[in-house]
C-alpha cells in the first residue's frame, strides 16, 4: 500500500520494512492501520465501500459561519503552473528570489514567474511521469512525482521527486545545473544557504550536497520507526547549523561543514501499546527566532517546544499536536492543530493567548503570519484572514480548487498555490 490515493499524513501512514519483503504479520498491521486511520475513504472508489461522506459527524468539517469583514482579499494577478498537485497529498510551495517567484506541480514542470505582473519567465520539466502499464485501465494512481518543492538559495532553484533525485536549475533560464540521486524520496524542499544545499530523505538521511555540482558532502543517518506520517521536515539552515527534525520525535543540530551533531532533542517520547498511537513525528519544519535567542518545534501526539539554538537546551514546553509548519508574530507562535483549531502561543512561555475553533477538520494549511494577520486555506478553497491580535475572522475568500500547499508573503503580497495549479498574488485591502 503506497500514497497514490492521496491521503492527507492524518489519514495514510507509511510503513517501512528492513528488508525488501514484509512479512504477512507487517502487511496485517499497516493495512489495519490504513482503515484504522483512513477509513474507507481510501477505497471509496470500490462499489461495495460505503460512501466517505458520511464520515461521522464528529469527524466532518465545520460548517462556515458568517463574518464580519474587515478587509477584503484582492487579488492582484492569477497564472497557472502546470497540471496542478494532483490526487497525492502534495503540498509544493513556492518560493521567491529577488523578483521572481518560482512554483512547480505535481508532475515535473517549474516555472518563474515576475512576482509583480505574473508574467511567465521561463518554464522547464525537470522528468516526465512514469506510464500505466498498457491497457490496464483500473489503475488509478497518480503519475505525480514531483514531490519535494520548491527550494532557493546559491543561485539554484531545487526540487527532490519521488524517485530519490534532487534537482538543481539555474534561476537565471531554468537550465538544470546537476541531478544528484540519494536514497530514497524527497518529499520537503531542499535548502540552500550559506555555501550547502540540504536535503532530507524519506528514510531518515539528511544529505549535504555542493551547490556547485550537487556532490554529496556528508550524510547523516536516523533511524526511521516502523510507521511514520508521509512527510519530512524542511531542514533550516543558520549560522553555519542546520536544524531538522526526523520521524522518531527529535529535532537535532549539526555542523553545515562537516556534518558533525552538536546536539539531539526528542521532543516526545513514543508512547502507547500500537504503532499508531506511538507516531511523533517532527514534520513541521523548525522555526529559529534570532531575536527571542530560541528554536521552536513541534511534533505530532506530542509538544510544542522552545529550544536553545546553540545547546538544544529546553526552554520551556506544553501538549500540542501538528505536522505542519509553524508561523511566529506579534511576539506569538501560530500553529494549527491537527484538528485544525487555530492556536496563539506566546514565544516567551507556553501561555495560550487564543484559540480559533471555527475552521475544526476543515484540513487546513500551514499558517502564514505578516502584518497584522494569520492566514489559512482549507480544503475546500476558502482563504482565512484572523487578526493576530485575537484570533478573529478579517476577511475570506473562496478561490478556484481546494487549498494544501503553504502560502509565502513578500512586501505584503501573499502568493497562494491552489491544488489546481492556480497561482494567485493577493493583497489584503481595510474596509469590507
Amino acid at each position: 500500500m503506497n500514497d497514490s490515493q492521496g491521503r492527507t499524513p492524518r489519514d495514510v501512514v507509511k510503513a517501512h520494512a528492513k528488508s525488501r519483503f514484509v512479512s504477512a504479520s507487517s502487511a496485517v498491521v499497516v493495512s489495519a492501520v490504513l482503515f484504522t486511520v483512513g477509513g474507507c475513504e481510501v477505497f471509496s472508489f470500490l462499489p461495495f465501500v460505503d460512501d466517505p461522506n458520511k464520515a461521522a459527524e464528529e469527524g466532518a468539517p465545520k460548517p462556515l459561519q458568517a463574518i464580519d469583514a474587515e478587509a477584503v482579499l484582492q487579488r492582484r494577478w492569477q497564472t497557472g503552473v502546470g497540471r496542478g498537485l494532483g490526487r497525492k497529498y502534495l503540498r509544493i510551495k513556492p518560493t521567491i528570489l529577488a523578483e521572481r517567484i518560482y512554483a512547480a506541480d505535481g508532475y515535473g514542470m517549474v516555472v518563474a514567474i515576475d512576482r509583480f505582473s505574473g508574467r511567465r519567465i521561463w518554464s522547464t520539466s525537470v522528468g516526465t511521469p512514469d506510464r500505466r502499464p498498457f491497457l490496464k485501465v483500473w489503475d488509478r494512481r497518480d503519475p505525480s512525482f514531483l514531490t519535494g518543492g520548491v527550494g532557493a538559495g546559491e543561485g539554484r532553484i531545487l526540487v527532490g521527486t519521488t524517485r530519490g533525485e534532487v534537482v538543481a536549475l539555474n534561476a537565471g533560464d531554468g537550465s538544470e545545473a546537476w541531478r544528484t540521486q540519494l536514497t530514497s524520496e524527497i518529499l520537503s524542499p531542499p535548502a540552500a544557504d550559506e555555501g550547502v544545499v540540504m536535503a532530507q530523505t524519506n528514510d531518515g538521511r539528511l544529505v549535504a550536497l555542493e551547490p556547485a555540482d550537487g556532490a554529496t558532502r556528508w550524510s547523516y543517518d536516523n533511524q526511521v520507526p516502523l510507521l511514520t506520517l508521509r512527510g519530512t521536515a524542511t531542514p533550516v539552515i543558520t549560522g553555519g547549523f542546520v536544524f531538522a527534525g526526523f520521524g522518531d520525535g527529535r529535532v537535532a543540530a549539526l555542523s553545515t561543514e562537516s556534518g558533525a551533531p552538536i546536539w539531539q532533542h526528542r521532543l516526545m517520547l513514543p508512547q502507547g501499546r500500537t504503532e499508531l498511537e506511538r507516531l511523533v513525528d517532527v514534520d513541521g519544519a523548525p522555526l529559529v527566532v534570532p531575536e527571542r535567542g530560541a528554536l521552536f518545534a513541534i511534533s505530532y501526539q506530542g509538544r510544542l517546544k522552545a529550544l536553545s539554538p546553540p545547546d538544544g537546551r529546553l526552554l520551556w514546553e506544553m501538549p500540542a499536536s501538528s505536522h505542519l509548519d509553524l508561523a511566529q508574530g506579534y511576539g506569538q507562535l501560530y500553529f494549527v492543530s491537527d484538528e485544525d483549531v487555530v492556536t496563539a502561543v506566546q514565544q516567551t512561555s507556553a501561555e495560550v493567548v487564543w484559540r480559533q475553533e471555527g475552521l475544526k477538520n476543515r484540513k487546513l494549511t500551514s499558517p502564514l503570519a505578516f502584518s497584522n494577520y494569520v492566514l489559512v486555506g482549507d480544503a475546500e478553497g476558502y482563504l482565512h484572514v484572523l487578526a493576530q491580535s485575537d484570533g478573529r475572522f478579517v476577511a475570506r475568500r473562496r478561490l478556484s480548487a481546494g487549498l494544501r500547499s503553504p502560502m509565502i508573503e513578500s512586501d505584503g503580497i501573499v502568493y497562494v498555490l491552489a491544488n489546481d495549479g492556480k497561482l494567485s498574488a493577493f493583497e489584503i485591502r481595510l474596509g469590507a
